[in-house]
């Protein structure tokens, strides 16, 4: 029986005190053994059946699925090298199911096949970050138990210590079988010989992975949270969860076959994973994946320079960091050319279906800034780690800058206000069904929760912090102040860091970065309360001026009189270079106030 040595592995078999290196040579017939055939399933179908999102390449076999900076890949080369590596899984693992496997891949096809060969083999997929420090890599790794790391050759050498201090095993995904997902590149004369044809072109069916019933009622993967109050937590999501997240959101946003998105954001957040690589794989979409984000090859891919039409990308989400580098960019090298920018917004306008932006808030003059740009009014939504997407505003329909929208199909959403004694009034409550009540208009804002299938299981080996996050009657409490106004909720904050109490009214911290943002010399804002005997709170901004720009806050106070409330003008300043964010743009204010005002942090 011949071996596929294209699909061999390097294995690292990592102990407490050694470390031995085993070479991995697995037939193709052992492999598919250890996955059971299972019969076609349709992403259109009932919504209580769970279909993981490697079954819908049944349904697109030969279509472009991906395409990175190698190349391209088919549905079908995916698929079969996901399902031979999920045997090399399995195999170090004994067949145990449910272990979790933490995984480092670049932006690349080597991340899909490593995440579907997890769910294959029914094991617990753990994504890390390329740019995140190995003391963080080794929290994922020992806080989720990891029992196997795996990772691509590139990054052996920072995960092996890593790995042999957690006690895990470390299996490597060996460039070749990246390689034999890719389509075959056509026969060209200027070639001396036709290249070499994949083994995964042989009319192999596409049948792999566990039982229907093991996807019900099995977790799919554990995505750590940016840990703003405390040690990053593990929410565990379910393929459930996933499912309804993507049909949902197939549903909302008008995801066909027809759709190739442009990815340019870190595979280790709900927003990269489900919103932009897992939707247009579920319904036979192309993703068009970049290693990292850069502003001039955006650019490039979103006026489709030197691409034929049928490549073009028509569909782009992003975060407001982004979006802002992009304008940068756009002012750097475009304005002053009039006719470039003509051309731009035309392209942009006809040729691009979608432009999302979340993640963190929008602010408006970026909203109005790339509306001005491309004609596109970005759609905002609201999502977190542990529920997937829960708000948007509408695809066909009104999008007002600063609100988030109404339920997503499936989601309800609630503002309640709790009181002393613990008990809560419902302020608002909706469904994407069911229209939106305000039973009550004593208050204007309270915390947003949310409940619906999209809603994660809980905190990974935390059930103290699962059940301060849920209600009795089963309730997500977000920590987000939110209100509902003139048909749609708008988000005010996250309710510990963004709600300042300062002389006994409460002001939203996002609402006042908002308005600073529109102030013609700053380019960026964080606004956070400090502690204060008289107040309760000062507002505080610390502004990223452009270059060449001075701030005073003498007459930013001036300028701010005409834009808002009295009591809302900061009456402290501090100016800094740039201001610190993670992957997704957004600033740990508690780190920022320890860092720029450590003598008021230490009073809080």
């Amino acid at each position: 029986m011949a071996c596929l040595l294209a699909g061999r592995y390097v294995a690292l078999c990592c102990g407490r005190k050694s470390a031995s290196i085993c070479v991995l040579s697995r037939c193709l017939q052992q492999t598919y053994a250890a996955c059971t055939p299972t019969q076609k399933e349709s992403f259109s179908g009932s919504k209580s059946s769970v279909v993981p999102v490697f079954r819908h390449a049944q349904r697109f076999s030969d279509r472009i699925a991906l395409r990175d900076r190698h190349g391209d890949y088919t549905y079908r080369g995916i698929f079969l090298s996901s399902r031979q590596f999920a045997g090399e899984i399995s195999s170090y693992l004994g067949g145990k199911k449910q272990e979790r496997v933490a995984f480092l891949c670049p932006n690349d096809a080597s991340y899909i096949i490593a995440q579907w060969a997890c769910w294959m083999s029914g094991q617990i997929a753990v994504p890390m970050a390329v740019d995140h420090p190995p003391p963080v890599r080794e929290y994922y790794i020992s806080n989720s138990e990891a029992s196997l790391v795996v990772t691509t050759p590139e990054y052996v050498d920072a995960l092996q210590h890593v790995v042999v201090k957690s006690g895990a095993r470390l299996l490597i995904l060996d460039e070749a079988l990246r390689v034999l997902a890719m389509k075959v590149a056509p026969k060209s004369t200027l070639l001396p010989s036709k290249p070499e044809p994949s083994p995964w072109d042989e009319d192999q069916p596409l049948e792999g992975g566990l039982d229907p019933q093991f996807y019900s009622d099995s977790d799919a993967m554990i995505i750590y949270t940016s840990g703003t109050t405390g040690p990053p937590k593990g929410a565990v999501i379910t393929h459930a969860n996933i499912h309804a997240q993507i049909s949902s959101l197939v549903e909302a946003w008008g995801w066909t076959e027809k759709d190739i998105v442009l990815h340019t954001l870190p595979l280790h957040h709900i927003h990269g994973i489900v919103n932009v690589l897992m939707c247009p794989l579920a319904v036979g979409g192309r993703c068009v994946m970049l290693p990292k984000f850069e502003a001039a090859r955006v650019w490039s891919y979103l006026l489709a320079i030197n691409m034929p039409a049928n490549e073009r990308v028509n569909v782009f989400m992003a975060v407001p960091t982004i979006y802002m580098k992009l304008v940068e960019e756009y002012d750097h090298i475009f304005t002053k050319n009039a006719r470039m920018q003509e051309y731009i917004r035309t392209v942009c306008t006809h040729k691009i279906r979608l432009m999302v932006s979340g993640s963190s808030p929008l602010p408006s003059p970026l909203f109005q800034r790339w509306e001005e740009i491309t004609g596109h009014r970005l759609l905002e939504r609201y999502g977190m780690t542990e529920t997937g997407m829960v708000l948007s505003n509408p695809l066909n329909g009104v999008r007002k800058p600063g609100y988030v929208g109404t339920p997503l199909p499936g989601v309800q959403a609630q503002i309640a206000r709790t009181s002393e004694n613990q008990n809560y009034e419902i302020l608002v409550e909706g469904s994407a069904g069911g229209g939106t009540t305000t039973p009550s208009t004593k208050y204007t804002s309270g915390e947003l929760r949310v409940k619906g299938p999209n809603v994660f299981k809980g905190y990974w080996k935390n059930p103290k912090a699962t059940r301060e996050v849920f209600t009795e009657d089963g309730w997500l409490k977000t920590g987000d102040t939110a209100c509902y106004d003139d048909g749609a909720y708008k988000i005010l904050g996250r309710t510990s860091v963004d709600i300042i109490k300062t002389g006994g009214y409460k002001v939203s911290a996002v609402e006042i970065e908002t308005h600073l943002l529109g102030h013609p010399d700053i380019i960026d804002c964080s606004v956070i309360g400090l502690p204060d005997i008289t107040w309760g709170q000062k507002v505080a901004a610390v502004v990223v001026p452009k270059t060449g720009k001075e701030i005073i806050l003498s007459k930013l106070r001036e300028w701010s009189k005409e834009r808002m409330a009295p009591y809302a003008i900061p009456t402290v300043l501090k100016v800094v270079e740039k201001l610190p964010k993670n992957t997704m743009g957004k600033v740990n204010k508690r780190e920022l106030l320890k860092a720029v005002f450590p003598e008021a942090e230490q009073r809080v």
